[in-house]
């Protein structure tokens, strides 16, 4: 019986193949917005504007102590006051970035502003082989990255 309610979801939502690269495509089908609770969030929202613009990204919307950031009009990061849990648990956040350009303005704006370094742009060819990207400390201690997959 228990095989057969699988076979029967499986009918209904397949599991698609992820082949290296597409990871993207999934993910801007699923995942439509990211909130995050900061501990000191005029901290993370002057860091947001920072390192958003240089990638095209800017505040959207703002209800009271929550910022909702993006390239376009829907805003797909959300950042607030931190109103439940203990303690802190590391996120790791990647950005797209239009070009390469781009991931060394982020990374500029980012230590202009005092971020903690974790990786310089560069070349990671072993997430692809033009997987440029930079990696910094944001003001809650969360990996914040930026990165583009373009030869230019």
């Amino acid at each position: 019986m228990a095989g057969h309610r699988a076979d029967h979801l499986r009918a209904r939502r397949p599991v698609p193949v992820v082949e290296p690269g597409e990871c993207g495509d999934i993910l801007s089908d699923v995942l439509d917005h990211l909130s995050i609770q900061c501990a000191d969030f005029e901290a993370g929202a002057v860091f947001c504007d920072r390192v958003l613009a240089p990638l095209g990204g800017g505040r959207r919307a703002e209800f009271g102590n929550v910022i909702g950031y993006g390239t376009s009009d829907h805003p797909e990061l959300w950042i607030g006051v931190q109103t439940t849990g203990d303690g802190f648990r590391e996120s790791h956040i990647a950005f797209q970035a239009p070009d390469r350009t781009a991931v060394g303005r982020f990374f500029e704006a980012a230590e202009a502003g005092g971020a903690d370094v974790l990786h310089g742009p560069t070349l990671w060819p072993e997430y692809g082989a033009d997987y440029d990207a930079a990696f910094v400390r944001g003001p809650d201690g969360n990996n914040v990255e930026a990165t583009c997959r373009t030869q230019s």
